[in-house]
């Protein structure tokens, strides 16, 4: 009955996606190019009033924002293929982020959403970084985790970008046994120092340069502009899959699970966070992370008309429907982090 219900949302939606979809995102590419074109003028009259500078860094940053997560991440995902647009497809575009977009195609787009919280088979549950729950072993290093979150989230796009490397240990460690590699370790490491090579010169060589003697000013307001979009980023994804109440799942478990039961484990592996308007376009509407996990390839803007009737469903079922206020969730987080640093 849950998978014919969920359905039936789902279905219900897709019916409606059409002109006023490509409409959306299209405007928001549109915004999303005035705020970064925007930002990068400012930048450069910050000598004039720095406060110039200051509105430079947070519209740059907004851009970066835009793009990564309600621009990239949802193209990406192909909920907006049925456009037929060269550009604004999962196959090509590639987003403002140090991470090869190939790589989050195959790590977070089927990996992670096909395994959500599948301890040993889902490698986002943190990160192989962190111990978020007492599926894994308590070590040393674990007494330090928190200001590893910290580092994490500075370097996020970084650590995005290493993720599958790491996992594959490409560099260091012993590969698992049994793990088939999608791509050759060669391929991985030339993505990755490729795709890190051009964001650090257009960031920090191309576009301070063509600032002449105003090389300082852009280059420190591109440094802080991807540093408040790694914390904004890091903030909203741990938010969506990281609070107290997000359950893990063993392998065993989930063999020959039903569509019905893949939409209770992806009910009770993600959080939402209640919000305006602006932002849920900030978070790439991952704020209604529930509704993504259950239906990624809708455009994510109908989460927002989805997610009364999930929550009704699920109130119907006796499910948790997790969700609450950004600081109630991530308060959540922090305390989830902390607690599982200690045996």
């Amino acid at each position: 009955m849950l998978e014919a219900q969920l359905d039936a949302i789902k279905s219900e939606v897709k019916d409606k996606i059409g002109a006023e979809d490509a409409a959306y995102i299209r405007r928001i590419i549109l915004i999303q190019r005035i705020c970064e074109w925007s930002g990068r003028i400012l930048l450069m009259l910050g000598f004039l009033q720095p406060l110039l500078w200051v509105a430079g860094v947070l519209s740059l940053a907004a851009a970066k924002i835009l793009d990564n997560m309600e621009i990239g991440h949802n193209v990406m995902h192909g909920q907006y293929d049925w456009m037929n647009d060269t550009h604004i497809n999962s196959k090509r575009y590639e987003w403002d982020i140090a991470c090869d977009g190939a790589s989050w195609n195959r790590v977070h787009n089927y990996e992670h959403h096909t395994y959500t919280n599948i301890i040993g088979k889902d490698r986002d549950f943190g990160y192989g970084l962190l111990r978020l729950s007492n599926d894994f072993r308590w070590r040393i290093k674990n007494l330090w985790q928190f200001a590893t979150y910290i580092l994490l989230s500075v370097m996020f796009q970084w650590g995005v970008s290493y993720h599958e490397m790491a996992a594959e240990r490409v560099f260091f460690g012993k590969k698992k046994k049994n793990r088939k590699n999608q791509v050759t370790h060669s391929e991985l490491k030339k993505r990755f120092f490729s795709k890190g090579a051009r964001q650090l010169v257009k960031d920090y060589a191309i576009f301070p340069l063509l600032a002449g003697p105003l090389f300082l000013w852009v280059l420190s307001g591109n440094l802080i502009a991807n540093l408040l979009r790694n914390l904004w980023t890091s903030t909203i994804i741990f938010c969506g899959h990281f609070t107290g109440d997000v359950e893990t799942f063993n392998a065993e478990d989930c063999k020959n699970e039903t569509r019905g039961q893949w939409y209770y484990r992806q009910a009770l592996g993600s959080s939402n966070i209640e919000g305006g308007n602006l932002f849920h376009v900030l978070t790439g509407h991952l704020s209604f992370q529930v509704e993504h996990h259950l239906f990624p390839d809708i455009p994510a803007r109908r989460y927002r008309e989805m997610a009364p009737k999930v929550q009704a469903v699920f109130k119907q079922h006796g499910m948790h429907y997790n969700t609450g206020s950004f600081w109630k969730q991530y308060a959540s987080v922090l305390k989830r982090i902390v607690r599982y640093s200690f045996p």
